[in-house]
């Protein structure tokens, strides 16, 4: 016996000899940290390179592809933070080499160059669900658009406590002379969506318009009635919001939102990124970004609720509300610069890659430079694993960086260290021009400081998400895709994230063990 417990002394040891700290800490002010994390490096996993890609048969992709694939492996830890941009000293690049890769004949492939998972510690996050009662949110729209937004309300709203409220008609489709501002829903369609969702877990009521007569911004600020007349005792704040505002992080959310005493009068949302929006509208917090009202104010608004639906004609609920706020009471905006409107345009990598703790974002469903939008509830889906990561970044060696859930680029002139990522990159169409404005560029306010454009395909070689799935045992696939250029194949990355939450040293999952043949 003594024997046997001397050699395991040993192996273990000898195991704790591949612990390797590679994963060094920038600070806010992009200076390094003196701080070191560690992360583990395990021996070559037997069968780590077989791999059967028949995952890859519903993307529709072109073959032959050039195909990279990495496994990275989350632990928690206390003692780290999020910071901008985490740098990971490690040996060689993130991925290996490129194999072609033709699924003509078969799914089975052996990929001839693959490289051990990678072990990152993240930051400790609480088991326990997250307690947002205290907030109720609410939305306008159409049944049918509700019923589009259920993905995506998935992603950040289920198992909060938080209550939602859902305006819905069927359509405004009306002569403008009409009665009747809208075509309201059937109350059977309302009550099956709304027993459908709070199947899946969202505390949510659906209700009809308060008045026949309402057009869409009379619609929108009638929330604030409905919200406050059905409060609870522990209501704190009111939020409107829209059908496509996703929100990356209740808890995130739920701690900024504990620095405003609800019991007093407070107004709290994002500006417009765009200046030209802000001049033209004001002050005001935009309604895609999230707006939220303390129960103080919101007893204030339901006081006035006749007076300012009938003073207003606005046809914008986001200003019906400023309008009565300025009206009854001194009480200004609270400008949160991590609540997003998005009101910029085509490509907004610069955003989505600048490092910020982003609370929520607005119009991701079209745009961007395919026209495609952001498909958020799958980009998402990487939180499951790792918390408050998405769109956190690694850079990894000297030339690439990681945007957890958006891209991984390559520098090839200079590498990361030629760059300012304190700044965000101006990715997007410039704004409108605000006539002797000081603010330039027109993101000054909201996105600055900014650094120009990169080239892409020069200065900056991009993998944009191209899906994100969950796989038996739980873990998240991510694929990045780069389309061919100059008669070059298309490329294919692929990452796929386990968690290791056990205290002890961190090592592969069951999950993950199966599939690399152990």
């Amino acid at each position: 016996m003594l024997l046997r417990a001397a050699i395991i002394t040993l192996v273990c040891l000898l195991s704790l000899t591949s612990v390797v700290f590679v994963a060094r800490l920038y600070r806010s002010d992009n200076t390094p940290s003196t701080e070191w994390v560690p992360t583990f490096r395990t021996q070559k996993h037997v069968g780590a390179c077989a791999n059967n890609l028949d995952w890859l048969q519903p993307l529709e992709l072109t073959y032959p592809i050039k195909f990279a694939r990495r496994d990275i492996i989350v632990h928690p830890a206390p003692e780290v933070e999020r910071l901008s941009v985490t740098k990971l000293d490690q040996d060689g690049p993130l991925f290996p080499g490129f194999q072609s890769v033709d699924l003509s004949d078969s799914f089975e492939i052996k990929l001839d160059q693959c490289k051990d998972p990678l072990y990152l510690h993240i930051p400790h996050r609480s088991t326990r669900p997250v307690d947002a009662a205290h907030i109720t949110f609410g939305i306008s729209t159409t049944l049918a658009r509700l019923d589009e937004s259920i993905p995506s309300l998935l992603r950040w709203l289920p198992n909060t406590k938080a209550k939602l409220f859902v305006i819905v008609i069927k359509d405004d489709d009306v002569p403008e002379d009409a009665e009747d501002r809208f075509h309201p829903a059937d109350s059977t369609d309302m009550s099956d969506i709304q027993e459908r969702m709070r199947k899946l877990g969202l505390d949510v009521t659906i209700v009809p318009p308060l008045s026949k007569h309402d057009w869409f911004s009379q619609r929108y600020f009638s929330l604030v009635r409905v919200m406050y007349e059905n409060r609870q005792p522990r209501t704190q704040w009111i939020s409107l919001i829209d059908d496509d505002t996703f929100f990356l992080s209740i808890p995130s959310l739920v701690e900024r939102l504990s620095e405003f005493d609800p019991s007093q009068q407070y107004y709290v949302g994002g500006l417009s990124e765009d200046w030209w929006s802000v001049v033209r509208y004001g002050l005001m917090g935009f309604g895609g970004a999230g707006i939220f009202v303390s129960i103080a104010l919101a007893e204030v608004l339901n006081a006035k609720y006749e007076d300012c639906q009938e003073r207003s004609h606005t046809s914008a609920g986001d200003i019906r509300l400023r309008e009565c706020i300025s009206w009854h009471t001194r009480i200004k905006l609270t400008n949160i610069l991590d609540l997003h409107q998005i009101d910029i345009h085509n490509d907004l990598s610069g955003i989505y890659e600048s490092g910020h703790r982003i609370l929520s974002l607005h119009h991701w469903k079209g745009g961007g430079p395919d026209g495609k939008g952001y498909p958020l509830h799958r980009m998402h889906l990487v939180a499951d694993i790792c918390g408050d990561c998405f769109l956190q970044r690694w850079q990894v060696g000297d030339d690439m960086l990681l945007v957890n859930g958006f891209s991984i680029a390559s520098y090839p002139h200079g590498g990361v260290k030629q760059l300012d990522l304190e700044k965000v990159e101006e990715t997007w169409d410039h704004p409108r021009v605000v006539d002797g404005s000081a603010n330039e560029n027109g993101v000054d306010h909201s996105l600055g400081p900014t650094r120009p454009k990169l080239k892409l395909g020069e200065e900056k070689i991009q993998y944009r998400l191209l899906d994100s799935t969950v796989v038996a045992g739980g873990a998240v696939r991510q694929v990045y895709f780069r389309a061919g250029v100059a008669g070059d194949h298309d490329s294919v990355l692929e990452l796929l994230w386990s968690s290791q939450h056990d205290t002890g040293t961190a090592g592969p999952s069951t999950a993950l063990k199966k599939r690399l043949g152990h």
